[in-house]
């Protein structure tokens, strides 16, 4: 403890009390929402610049001390807390958007800017970024986890919404990745690298993201279906025929259950549904709606709403972001393993179906919601607090629905990321390339602190 207790005298030298030791300031850095094992930092740090950021990770370099990057805690496999130790990177004081370039539909923001506090900031130009993973994280964390969400099917990922980087490698250099250019056909394409490379090439102190013009028209909607497949296979057809939808999500009957408990206005039936938003012009809006309607009806859709006026819409939506609290409702004081996978949209049906029938042989509760337009789906697993026979077989399931996305030609995260949590799947997801992976990692840190357990698996 003598290297790292003169780093933390040196840090404290140049944060002063914007460094921390308090142990309830650790503690809430050394979880996220993940149901993983907490680990604590032995320090906070609160940087405010690149610069600081730089001399952290140089004196941090120096002593072989972990450095994890911190933004919200809102990340679901672990990423964020500080296995090994070390220095627990806070930038939420990072967090202002610098630039709004109106005409070029970007705006460069530092990493602790939250896509909430960014639409705040656009409300007035016409302007949105898209990017919605529910909660409300921030902007560094999303592009460091590669984040998705509701509008992913018709806008993209952050992988489609990132332009251009500012990234502080493992020996405290500052380099710059991108232009704020939309293509480029020069050198290594080193902003997607350090996207979704969840702090362990480099820390992200800037980011130049992708904006959105506010559509003319909006509407939202809901239709219940029979049964999981036939709500999935309104959504294939819909994909076919060109729908440019804007959100598509399936909500399963166990969470709809939830969402009347949670949400008591709700008084939608107990059944699968989808929860649906089209953008577009006002003419262009009302003919995605009827299409899409006729389209739901030859599968058994019943009770197709549409909500255009505003609030209607924030209810329906902020309903759906609180699908996890819905899904707790089920089974008050529970906690919760929670999983994603993502399968080519043709197989979704099956890896649905043969999902639910894994749950069903588990003898647990597991609402499942999905973002059915690109294959992508959660379960949140309910299991009692300290009983470890069930929370064995809530992880055993897990991994039987991840092991079934692999058979399916899927991956075993379409949102969530690696973390810890998915580590032990990457060599049979991407075999010889994990290999590739571990080059890059040792190449670009040789000593093994930028977040260090994660991704990739190193001696």
């Amino acid at each position: 403890m003598t290297d790292r207790s003169h780093l933390i005298d040196a840090l404290r030298a140049l944060l002063g009390e914007r460094l921390s030791t308090g142990q309830s300031v650790r503690e809430a850095h050394g979880r996220d929402e993940a149901y993983s094992a907490h680990a604590l930092p032995d320090a906070v740090a609160f940087p405010e610049t690149t610069e600081e950021v730089s001399r952290i990770v140089t004196l941090c370099a120096g002593a072989d001390c972990p450095v994890t990057a911190f933004g919200v805690g809102t990340s679901l496999e672990g990423h964020v807390i500080p296995v090994r130790g070390g220095i627990s990177l806070d930038l939420s004081r990072m967090n202002r958007v610098l630039a709004v370039n109106a005409a070029d539909l970007d705006a460069v923001v530092e990493p602790g800017v939250t896509r909430k506090a960014l639409n705040e900031h656009l409300r007035a130009s016409g302007l949105m970024f898209t990017v919605d993973p529910g909660a409300d994280a921030s902007l560094g964390g999303m592009a460091a986890t590669r984040a998705s969400g509701t509008n992913a099917v018709r806008y993209g990922t952050m992988r489609e919404n990132v332009l251009a980087l500012e990234v502080v490698l493992a020996d405290g250099t500052v380099i710059e990745t991108g232009t704020r250019a939309r293509k480029s056909s020069t050198g290594y394409d080193l902003t997607h690298l350090f996207v979704g490379s969840e702090g362990t090439l480099g820390i992200i102190t800037k980011l130049t993201v992708k904006l959105h013009g506010v559509p003319e028209r909006v509407s939202a909607a809901t239709a219940a279906f029979p049964d999981v497949a036939s709500a999935v296979d309104t959504v294939i057809l819909a994909i076919q025929s060109g729908l440019p939808m804007a959100r598509i999500e399936l909500l399963d009957e166990v969470q709809m259950g939830g969402m009347n408990l949670y949400n008591p206005d709700l008084k939608l039936p107990e059944k699968p549904h989808l929860f649906l938003e089209f953008h577009g012009t006002e003419a262009g809006v009302a003919e995605q709606v009827e299409t899409f309607r006729a389209i739901a009806e030859e599968h058994g859709a019943a009770g197709f709403a549409c909500a255009t006026r505003t609030e209607e819409r924030t209810r329906l939506w902020e309903a759906r972001h609180n699908a996890y609290y819905a899904g707790k409702a089920l089974r008050p004081g529970c906690d919760g393993v929670v999983t994603d996978v993502c399968v080519p949209i043709s197989a979704l049906a099956e890896s649905i179906a043969r999902t639910k029938e894994e749950i069903a042989a588990a003898g647990l509760i597991a609402p499942l919601v999905g973002h059915v337009g690109d294959g992508n789906f959660h379960l949140l697993i309910l299991v009692e607090p300290g009983n470890a026979e069930e929370l064995a077989r809530a992880q055993d399931l897990a991994h039987r629905v991840c092991k079934l996305a692999l058979n399916l030609g899927g991956t075993v995260s379409g949102e969530h990321g690696v973390g810890t949590g998915k580590l032990k799947y990457m060599a049979e997801e991407h075999g010889a390339a994990v290999g590739v992976m571990a080059t890059l990692k040792r190449a670009m840190d040789p000593r093994n602190i930028l977040n260090p357990g994660k991704l990739v698996a190193l001696n």
